[in-house]
């Protein structure tokens, strides 16, 4: 919910190269580090930790929930959650070597691999199922109502995807539109006071950009099944040094799910105060968000010829992307998906 980044990745990939280059200490991404808390996770079997980030959307909530329940301990892992405010700032993040492993969407990994960056995708999160919304302001009742209009977004994430491709179903194109780059929290607040006429923003952010009197959604991701899903990745680096440890990490997801499964209450009390929202808002955004058991992941892994395949799914986000110019190149996508350790978890899951 989410990814959230489309943008052409090239400038900001040779960036990120020339900052882990010129630094002379390590610098940590703009985030606060929750696993500094009381609650946070303490060493197991591993004697590194792993800097894993996330930010705000509903499919991710629950590394917070492994983090409060030390579930990353049950499983034998030191991980530093990191806290992201700025979705974009993970991605960067894990671009520039800062992060380990990061929360993103499909889209937000094809573009910076496209620009040369080595990252896998190891775990399905979720699918955005209408958590991902682009909004108007009273008197703009379909998408052809947005020409001319100003419409707020984060410049490269997920949302903007899906505002052009409710613009591409239009006939239309950003050209049509008076698009205004600005960060997904600083967008829902912009719209909200009147100051765009649209917004493309993701759950939780949504509830604020709906405090306008009369707002709506003119479409959401449910309208485009398949187009965003959200993942684990890592580095390339972390799988071939650290195979055990990017298990623990699918192994602490699963269970969480098993723990979120038979706590309800309790695990959306710590997900909603993650979200800095009522639990009762919270609890709406599920309907948006669909959760992969285990055996969607598999079949997401799996080779097919609809978007509810990742393969798949890739090849044509992928076509998108170069049509609408948001990357130069097809990215590799032969090394992208790495289903080992989904595998071996339901192995391991079979033999129990």
């Amino acid at each position: 919910m989410k990814i959230r980044k489309l943008l052409s990745w090239f400038s900001l990939f040779l960036v990120s190269l020339v900052i882990a280059v010129s630094c002379t200490t390590s610098q940590t991404p703009t985030a606060s580090t929750s696993s500094s808390s009381p609650t946070s996770t303490t060493p197991a079997s591993s004697e590194t930790s792993v800097s894993l980030g996330y930010s705000a959307w509903p499919g991710w909530f629950p590394w917070k929930v492994a983090q409060e329940q030390k579930i990353f301990n049950t499983n034998k892992i030191n991980v530093d959650l990191k806290w992201f405010d700025n979705y974009t700032d993970s991605i960067n993040g894990l671009t520039a070597s800062k992060l380990n492993a990061n929360s993103q969407t499909l889209n937000d990994t094809l573009s910076p691999v496209a620009s040369g960056a080595d990252e896998v995708i190891v775990l399905v999160n979720d699918n955005s199922t209408g958590n991902d919304q682009i909004i108007a302001r009273p008197g703009i009742n379909t998408v052809a109502d947005l020409k001319g209009k100003k419409v707020a977004a984060e410049e490269g994430t997920v949302d903007h995807f899906l505002l052009l491709l409710g613009l591409k179903k239009a006939d239309l194109t950003q050209a049509d539109i008076q698009f205004q780059p600005l960060e997904t929290g600083a967008a829902a607040a912009a719209f909200a006071a009147g100051r765009v006429d649209a917004v493309g923003v993701f759950a939780p952010f949504t509830t604020k950009a709906l405090s306008l009197p009369g707002s709506k959604a003119l479409f959401t991701s449910k309208d485009f099944p398949g187009a965003i899903p959200d993942h684990l990745v890592v580095s390339r680096k972390m799988i071939e040094e650290r195979p055990q440890d990017v298990q623990a990490m699918v192994d602490a997801w699963f269970a969480t799910l098993d723990y979120i499964q038979k706590n309800p209450g309790k695990a959306d009390e710590i997900m909603a105060k993650r979200a800095g929202v009522s639990v009762a808002d919270y609890k709406q955004y599920n309907a948006g968000t669909k959760i992969f058991t285990l055996k969607e992941n598999l079949e997401a892994f799996s080779p097919g010829k609809d978007m509810t395949h990742l393969n798949y799914a890739a090849e044509q986000i992928s076509q998108f992307l170069l049509q609408t110019k948001l990357i130069k190149k097809t990215p590799d996508m032969n090394k992208l998906f790495d289903d080992r350790f989904v595998k071996a978890y339901a192995a391991k899951i079979k033999k129990a």
